[in-house]
């Protein structure tokens, strides 16, 4: 969800949400090269327009913590900015952060780790273009081009592993 509205346009979905047992995810930090025009701004606090977000999405999913430590509001941060994920990780170490840019934005498996709680979990790591179009360097059967498509998939998930394995964060 856009906070650009601020609490009054999140809080109804949010409420529904952890009525019907479902989630949604704010946009705190997304992965795209102009996100810092608006989401690094500086505010009179000092802190920056996404990190504001962040503290947001925290407030309003703590009530909506389940058994399993993690909150029905979660969070949309880039992996093309890895710093800001150990940030913004730390600002909502409750919430489940959905992380695109991985892949095709040029976002590595090193990048999301920060993404990540000390257990290896709290975090979904996206990557469309580079999987869904793996099979674009030949010029495949259908067979072919899902085995491209499930490959890269693979690849990616051995990859992310090997990352968080190498931070002390792989639980398994």
């Amino acid at each position: 969800m856009n906070p650009y509205l601020g609490s009054d346009g999140l809080v109804p979905f949010v409420r529904r949400a952890g009525a019907r047992g479902t989630g949604v995810f704010l946009l705190v930090k997304t992965s795209n090269p102009s996100a810092a025009e608006l989401q690094d701004q500086p505010l009179f606090s000092g802190e920056s327009l996404a990190q504001q977000v962040a503290k947001l999405a925290d407030s309003l999913g703590e009530p909506l913590v389940g058994r399993s430590g993690y909150s029905s509001v979660g969070a949309v941060v880039g992996a093309t900015y890895p710093e800001d994920l150990k940030l913004y990780r730390a600002e909502m170490p409750r919430a489940i952060l959905l992380v695109p840019g991985y892949g095709a934005q040029g976002g590595t498996a090193a990048d999301v780790v920060g993404a990540f709680n000390a257990d290896g979990l709290g975090a979904v790591v996206s990557a469309s273009r580079s999987v869904i179009y793996a099979y674009r360097a030949t010029d495949p059967s259908p067979a072919e081009a899902v085995a491209a498509i499930a490959g890269a998939a693979e690849a990616m998930n051995r990859d992310i592993n090997a990352a968080l394995r190498a931070a002390g964060k792989l639980a398994w």
